[in-house]
């Protein structure tokens, strides 16, 4: 039998009664992991006093703390299911995802407080609301707060610090994880305990963390990278994990020193802000062992900034939420060597290349384009309420469970993955296949060019014409029609027939851009 996620706290609480689990300077908060287990027992003991039972949904409308590290376990604990949303979303995002869960149950903080209360009349099951910005600790008075809310901490503190008389297992769902996206509303994702715990144990395999590290936790932990592929294996290990209620480049790299971090996941745009900015910041960042990332290869420039300045060591990992979210993993030895791949399947994960949505057996050759395949421990076990989904998303082949991830890529000769783009993202123009980021590659490397984002728009002739959206400045459409022109790297026909220049390009909260939203733009 597998342990379940609560159990993973409870036994680093039971060994490392006295190491440091949770460090939340903006409350000014550090918990042993007994304390850490102690409030998150008493924080389940207080759900079940507000009628939250074995499997009802407890949904989170919350930036970074020890609030959402908290709800997190004490759900596992009473065997509720976990559903953190993303704190960006607007009130009719809010409404559609609770009533999508049938949560019962709401933590928000000021922060998200109007998003809250824009969706309030529209929910059809939330019973409870719990907000996080009254005392940090029993005793202290109480701000104010709303009169539709009860106070988190002091919900908390009435909670009592005898285990939950629930019985969890192994198959119990953990969460309803809803993907960000990159194609229009959000899927419940389902995950149980065992492929979660599975998920923390590859992870901490291929990482190599252990109990000595500690870790700083600045991306957003309602996504699951942050959540699954950080903070659940250092948990589950008995490292220290470090709280920011949101990345900030100056905050991040004066963390570092004032905390001693040694590992720390970021997106490549996050690790480009934090190169960007380390050269102005008068911080000691030689603490630092490894970073991680994910969510897109890491651009040469950028990774050869980062190993200057930070470390040399850095580890990418690749999926999706529907399976982890981690299916490969580039180790530090091959950031380099085989610089622009996603590596190689993680620790018991299968992986193939296929005719897109062809049968797992329909492998393509080597060096040819398809879709990619996983099967592994840590797949979901549906979408919820989504069943035409679910079936066209998994299936059944040679005794495994094949995800159909959507994405396009090849292996080159030693078996590693290169993932060219997404099957929806593919631009057909005048019959030739154009792919979206081998046209972004060739325009990153214009010194001017902070990001870029290809999409196809329509056009009468051509059927689709490449259009090139374009962060940076003092450049011209001009200057990068020119650069495309002369670049050894790119046909004449896959060259961006547009050029629109933007402050920022939308993404989801791992980092990858929304291309729906620029293609819906037009």
């Amino acid at each position: 039998m597998h342990p379940t996620i609560a159990d993973t706290l409870e036994l680093s609480a039971g060994k490392y009664p006295e190491r440091d689990a949770l460090v939340y300077p903006r409350k000014d908060q550090r918990w042993t992991f007994a304390e850490f287990d102690e409030r998150a027992t008493r924080l389940a003991n207080a759900l079940a006093d507000l009628g939250v039972g074995h499997g009802d949904r407890v949904s989170t409308l919350l930036f970074n703390g020890s609030e959402i590290v908290l709800t997190v376990y004490a759900c596992a604990k009473l065997g509720a299911v976990f559903n953190p949303l993303n704190y960006r979303l607007k009130a009719g995002e809010v409404a559609f995802i609770l009533n999508d869960a049938e949560s019962s149950l709401l933590v928000f903080e000021e922060d998200t407080r109007e998003a809250v209360e824009g969706a309030r009349e529209d929910l059809d099951t939330v019973r409870t609301f719990l907000t996080v910005d009254g005392p940090a600790s029993p005793g202290e008075a109480s701000g104010d707060l709303p009169t539709y809310a009860e106070d988190f901490y002091s919900v908390l503190a009435d909670g009592a610090a005898d285990r939950p008389d629930a019985d969890v297992s192994e198959d119990d769902v953990y969460a309803f994880i809803y993907t960000s996206g990159t194609t229009g509303r959000p899927k419940g994702v389902v995950h149980e305990h065992r492929d979660m715990v599975e998920h923390s144990t590859i992870c901490l395999a291929e990482s190599g963390i252990d109990k000595n590290d500690v870790g700083l936790s600045c991306l957003p932990l309602y996504h699951c990278a942050e959540l699954h592929a950080n903070l659940f294996p250092r948990v589950q290990v008995g490292a220290t994990s470090v709280i920011h209620h949101e990345f900030d480049p100056v905050a991040v790299l004066q963390a570092i020193e004032d905390h001693e971090v040694t590992q720390l996941f970021a997106a490549p745009t996050a690790w480009n802000a934090l190169a960007q900015t380390a050269p102005d910041v008068d911080a000691d960042v030689s603490s630092l062992d490894i970073g991680f990332y994910g969510a897109a290869p890491m651009p040469r420039r950028v990774l050869d900034a980062c190993r200057e300045q930070f470390t040399e060591n850095y580890l990418q990992a690749y999926g999706m939420t529907e399976i982890g979210p981690c299916g490969t993993f580039q180790h530090p030895d091959e950031q380099l060597t085989k610089q622009g791949s996603a590596g190689l399947a993680a620790l018991n994960h299968d992986l193939r290349v296929v005719e897109p949505d062809g049968h797992p057996t329909e492998v393509v050759e080597q060096g040819e384009v398809g879709e990619i395949l996983f099967a592994g421990p840590c797949t979901m076990r549906e979408y919820w309420n989504r069943p035409e989904a679910t079936e066209e998303s998994l299936r059944e082949a040679e005794g495994e469970t094949w995800y159909y991830s959507g994405d396009l890529g090849y292996r080159d000769e030693d078996g590693y993955l290169f993932v060219v783009d997404r099957k929806d993202d593919m631009i057909i123009s005048g019959g030739e296949n154009i792919y979206p980021t081998e046209v972004e590659d060739v325009l990153f490397g214009h010194d001017a060019v902070v990001e870029a984002a290809v999409v196809g728009q329509p056009d009468e002739e051509w059927g689709e014409r490449v259009v090139a959206y374009i962060v940076g400045e003092g450049v011209t459409a001009d200057e990068l029609d020119s650069f495309c022109r002369e670049s050894d790297d790119l046909a004449d026909f896959k060259r961006p027939r547009e050029y629109r220049f933007v402050e920022e390009l939308p993404k989801n909260p791992s980092g990858k851009v929304q291309k729906f939203k620029l293609r819906d733009s037009e």
